[in-house]
């Protein structure tokens, strides 16, 4: 079977940080090209809602309705509910029109649907209000100035450090501003776009100083989550997310942040729980508020992460229904098509290469080239599994040509289209030279931070085991399966892997325990899984023997 590279989102910070970062165009339907959310649903009147968590910013406003509706905003805003948050600011400047930081905040929802141009927009409104302002709400209006005219210029790292010293020359007149210190915190990750998700130790310095000064700042304390699973901290990200869950029990996010802390302590039918949670709160919203899930970025990718912690227990059935069901659902930015490609990935893994080629045809047609580079090295993927090694070697020079066009940083950051090019050298007379690429890509992987590229992982290194084995190379594949267990010790995969390994070494005595352990994790699975199938067989093989 060919190797798929199972970097489900990257984590969606990693790979928000890896989008081109590009003002978007409107087309003609007056719509938003990054984030085509019709503007009649963004502009609709919202009412005040409980169970989002309370945040508060004191701003210029006679109208304490107005100043509630921007304190939902805030809630919306800082949960990743980017049409809700839009929809409050619009409400606070129904009820006062003068209300500049309404504006200045509506810009970072923008940001947050990947909509610079619409930012920029709200951004130069808030300027004409200038007479409306604090002083600290014109530092405020820098800073989001700033930081657009970063997103506008990608990789110009001038305006990046024209970004931070403006948060940085706000926090010298105001230092016990809470959310000025949130958005240095912000302003550490490498891409606006990411928003609280790629922050590292620079970032949750920021957000422990935003929470010494309000111990209540859920803003900090979520982005904290965030960044404790960034460096590995997943028993502190744990008993936080219990806490945003508490404090926040009608965000979908909260529930799925939560998610990824039980699955990184093998606590997964706990994890499933609380992704059906958000994915439950997700469709009663759309169809309550009739938003189509489409214009919900967050959609896709919980049911990803469902689908891959059903797929950890062998649970493939279920899972195949919920990557189908993110599979169909439109793309509207770079980010959300790349992960489309989570799909074939899951057919090659199964081993059904026809329907693995046709659905990563649809990503080779994207507009995207991120996209197309994944498209052509799951297709080259698939070829392999058909035995069309010319037809696959063809795919690979593709996603090659597609990788010159990206930036170095991000093709840095991906394992395409180097897996593919491993698994063909694999198959080759150039078997060394492959082993020592997929020793390469598995450090880059285990190196990825996150959640999702940490759940990504598991099925990569699955994959590349069942490589190994097939290509004869056992050195490889006990290596693979050791890397399993110790990234995940509660996955059944790696305990299967290293009794195959063992097995073929002719340590029965050792492969007997890895199977039996595969069978216990494995046992609420499907119970026609042929890896479950095949290591009761084993099992039984052995009992006869002894």
């Amino acid at each position: 079977m060919s190797w798929c590279v199972r970097l489900v989102c990257l984590a969606a910070f990693t790979a928000a940080a890896l989008i081109p970062l590009r003002a978007q165009q409107i087309d003609h339907d007056g719509h938003h090209g990054a984030g085509p959310v019709p503007q009649e649903i963004l502009n609709r009147p919202v009412p005040l809602r409980s169970g989002i968590g309370t945040m508060h910013q004191k701003i210029s406003t006679s109208s304490s309705r107005a100043q509630s509706f921007y304190d939902q905003g805030l809630a919306y805003l800082h949960s990743y509910v980017w049409i809700e948050a839009a929809r409050s600011f619009h409400q606070a400047l129904r009820l006062d029109s003068n209300l500049a930081m309404a504006y200045i905040e509506l810009a970072d929802a923008y940001i947050g649907l990947q909509d610079v141009m619409a930012a920029r927009a709200a951004c130069n409104k808030a300027h004409v209000l200038q007479a409306h302002m604090s002083v600290g709400e014109h530092a405020w209006l820098t800073i989001r100035e700033r930081e657009l005219d970063y997103l506008e210029d990608s990789g110009n790292v001038d305006k990046r450090s024209a970004y931070q010293d403006t948060i940085s020359d706000a926090i010298k007149v105001n230092s016990r501003d809470p959310w000025l210190w949130v958005q240095r915190g912000l302003a550490a990750e490498a891409s606006p776009f990411t928003h609280g998700q790629a922050g590292g130790e620079g970032s949750l310095s920021s957000y422990r100083t935003a929470l010494e000064l309000d111990p209540k700042n859920l803003v900090a304390f979520h982005y904290s989550i965030h960044c404790n699973e960034n460096l590995g901290h997943i028993k502190d990200a744990l008993e936080q997310s219990v806490t945003y869950v508490h404090l926040a029990p009608a965000i979908p996010h909260a529930h799925h942040m939560h998610g990824h802390e039980l699955m990184r302590v093998g606590r997964t039918e706990e994890a499933i729980q609380e992704f059906v949670k958000t994915n439950d709160l997700e469709e009663n919203y759309y169809r309550t508020e009739k938003i189509p899930a489409q214009y919900d970025w967050h959609h896709a990718h919980n049911l990803q992460l469902l689908a891959l912690s059903y797929e950890l227990l062998g649970r493939v059935k279920t899972a195949e229904t919920l990557l189908r069901q993110a599979f169909a659902l439109p793309a509207y930015t770079e980010f959300l098509e790349y992960n489309r490609k989570v799909w074939p990935e899951f057919l090659i893994n199964r081993g059904r290469f026809e329907e693995a080629l046709n659905a990563s045809q649809q990503l080779i047609k994207s507009q995207w080239p991120m996209a197309r580079l994944a498209g052509h090295t799951l297709a080259g993927d698939a070829l392999l599994g058909l035995n069309r090694l010319s037809a696959a070697q063809e795919e690979l020079t593709f996603a090659e040509r597609e990788a010159e066009h990206l930036p170095a940083r991000m093709v840095a950051a991906l394992s395409y289209p180097a897996a593919l090019r491993a698994s063909i050298l694999l198959r080759g007379d150039q078997k060394q030279e492959g082993e020592s690429i997929f020793v390469e890509v598995e450090k880059s992987m285990l190196a990825m931070p996150g959640p999702d590229a940490w759940i990504a992982t598991i099925f990569a290194l699955e994959s590349i085991t069942r490589d190994a084995r097939e290509a004869n190379d056992w050195d490889l594949a006990r290596y693979t399966a050791e890397q399993m267990i110790q990234h995940d010790p509660y996955y059944a995969g790696g305990h299967f892997a290293i009794g195959l390994v063992a097995e073929h070494a002719g340590e029965n005595a050792g492969a007997r325990p890895m199977f039996a352990e595969a069978e216990k994790l494995w046992s609420r699975g499907d119970q026609d899984l042929p890896e479950l199938v095949l290591a009761r067989k084993k099992l039984d093989e052995s009992a006869l023997l002894h």
